[in-house]
């Protein structure tokens, strides 16, 4: 607790001076300076079972937060296991910075232990990967990697040190902490935009993860309400509307995307999941326009080209184009009729969908357990999606209430990140339900970290679809081929137990009646728990898109 001052103790206070509350981290001796830097600072130490849970625990929490979050991994593997964790935040624009340990400089090139030169492996999947040049230098070097992480467009940073770098005397670094400061859009370019939906008789918004990224979530909700103008979020845009709002037609999406006029896209990229920026066409009618609105140039669409585009800080974005539409004359009006198509279309799926989302069928269908779910859930949850059939459901199904409490994967569609995530969202939201959605393939991949929550008191409850299969890869390698291979789970396998075995508390559920009880337990345990439902392995999700 009194040893002197060295660079990890510089290291550590930058971050703090960025408002690192939690380090994420597994235990490794290349990095011990840097855990006694969190000691002398008062930062909270959280260690998993895999380094990818760490990395995924520091990216949620930039999510969740809107704050940069810390992953310290040891060298070499430890690394590499957290290039996963790494990917993912840099596809979804999470500011992380990845601090890593490092072989001593005095012995590089003999063979030490875990001997790698890291930076070229991060570089492709970062926004700066760089080793620090000397422990008097660290401060600063600590104090760029924040800085590029939070600058527009954020994404992760990986800085690693040179294990006798880290250990050796330094002088403590003053942070300057500033905002960036905020990217003006073009306003030419928004009056385009404003042009174009004055022109629009079936206009539809679609709201992504970087509207709540970039604080602009009011000034989205305010846009929208203000011209009336039909919503489609995308990611954590979800809330951002809340559910039963009468603008969020996510259920007429089809309908929406297929036969709009006018799409105008906010905060994510056109790809896989929004048909590469290709909409209408449907039904004779012609393909639509698009615009793409992003928070940064490096953001907007190359692979096609938008009818417009513009680029900055999305609040400053939105109060402009409010105020180009209102000098391009658009009337809200003019597509009031497309607004109440959509929205009788949305209302006739919610209502088709009733008989589903209360069955009685044996085996149980994936649509009974949304129904239950939605029954008992908070308008404060965070729902993290962990998987690929069962999790396909939630996204459909679980409408949030609020913004900033959804958590995917993202576009990466990394398997593996729901520990980490659900880590990371305990304590970011400490008096709200944290409900894990985990399919049986993604639990594979890091229940261990079960272990975690329960060391550190972190209460979620794990809700399990267990269909004994990657539903995901089997039904449509039996549509293409006839059969499948490489695709089956042991049916019925006790996930639960593997819980409680790790100091938790689980159940198996394999009646559509006893869902709701057993979530009821979960919520009242106080402590990590798993409902592991067993579901029809029969039933496929019907998706229009494989990603590809």
């Amino acid at each position: 607790m009194d040893s002197a001052k060295h660079a990890g103790d510089a290291a550590v206070a930058v971050a703090k001076a960025y408002g690192i509350e939690t380090m994420f981290t597994l235990s490794g001796g290349h990095v011990f300076p840097l855990y006694d830097g969190a000691v002398h600072e008062g930062m909270r130490i959280l260690d998993v079972r895999h380094e990818q849970s760490a990395v995924f625990a520091a990216e949620a929490t930039a999510r969740l937060t809107r704050k940069p979050g810390l992953a310290v991994l040891t060298a070499g593997p430890g690394i590499t296991n957290g290039v996963s964790g790494v990917a993912t935040a840099h596809f979804n624009g999470s500011p992380v910075v990845v601090m890593g340990g490092r072989a001593p400089q005095s012995r590089w090139g003999s063979g030490a232990l875990q001997e790698m030169d890291h930076p070229p492996l991060l570089e492709p999947i970062t926004k700066l990967a760089f080793t620090s040049s000397g422990a008097d230098s660290i401060g600063q070097d600590v104090e760029m990697a924040f800085r590029t992480a939070v600058a527009p467009h954020r994404g992760p940073v990986f800085v690693d040190f040179f294990m006798d770098h880290l250990f050796a005397p330094a002088q403590m670094h003053q942070a300057e902490t500033q905002t960036p400061s905020p990217y003006e859009p073009d306003p030419d370019s928004l009056a385009r935009v404003a042009e174009l939906l004055a022109e629009a008789e079936r206009p539809v918004v679609v709201l992504g993860s970087d509207v709540w990224m970039d604080r602009a979530e009011e000034a989205a909700r305010d846009f929208v309400e203000a011209w009336r103008l039909p919503v489609i979020p995308n990611g954590q845009g979800r809330g951002i509307l809340p559910a039963g709002h009468e603008l969020l037609v996510t259920r007429a999406r089809g309908l929406a995307f297929g036969q709009a006029d006018l799409v105008i896209v906010v905060g994510t990229p056109l790809d896989f999941r929004l048909g590469y920026g290709w909409f209408g066409g449907k039904e004779g009618a012609p393909l639509a326009r698009v615009v793409h609105l992003a928070d940064a140039p490096s953001q907007l669409a190359t692979h096609m080209q938008p009818a417009a585009s513009a680029a900055g800080d999305l609040s400053l974005v939105f109060w402009s184009l409010a105020t180009a539409c209102g000098d391009a004359g658009v009337k809200p009006s003019r597509y009031a009729s497309w607004l109440s198509t959509l929205s009788e279309a949305a209302a006739a799926a919610v209502s088709g969908d009733a008989d589903l989302l209360s069955a009685d069928s044996d085996p149980i269908h994936p649509m009974r357990v949304y129904g239950e779910l939605g029954k008992v859930l908070a308008d404060d949850a965070v729902v993290i999606g962990d998987g690929g059939d069962f999790v396909s459901y939630a996204g459909k199904y679980v409408e949030p209430r609020q913004p900033g409490n959804w958590l995917d994967p993202g576009p990466y569609g990394c398997l593996g990140t729901g520990l980490g995530y659900s880590i990371a969202a305990r304590l970011a939201r400490p008096s709200s339900q944290v409900v894990l959605l985990l399919g049986d393939g993604a639990a594979g991949f890091s229940l261990m970290d079960v272990d975690t929550l329960v060391r550190h008191n972190l209460p979620v409850v794990m809700v399990c679809g267990n269909n004994g299969m990657w539903g995901l890869e089997k039904h449509p390698m039996q549509m293409l081929y006839g059969y499948d291979v490489a695709a089956e789970l042991r049916p019925g396998t006790r996930y639960d137990q593997v819980v409680t075995a790790l100091g938790g508390g689980g159940e198996l559920v394999t009646k559509p009646s006893e869902i709701g009880p057993a979530l009821k337990r979960a919520f009242d345990s106080g402590v990590p728990y798993m409902v592991n439902i067993a579901t029809d392995p029969q039933v496929a999700y019907p998706r229009n898109t494989t990603g590809v």
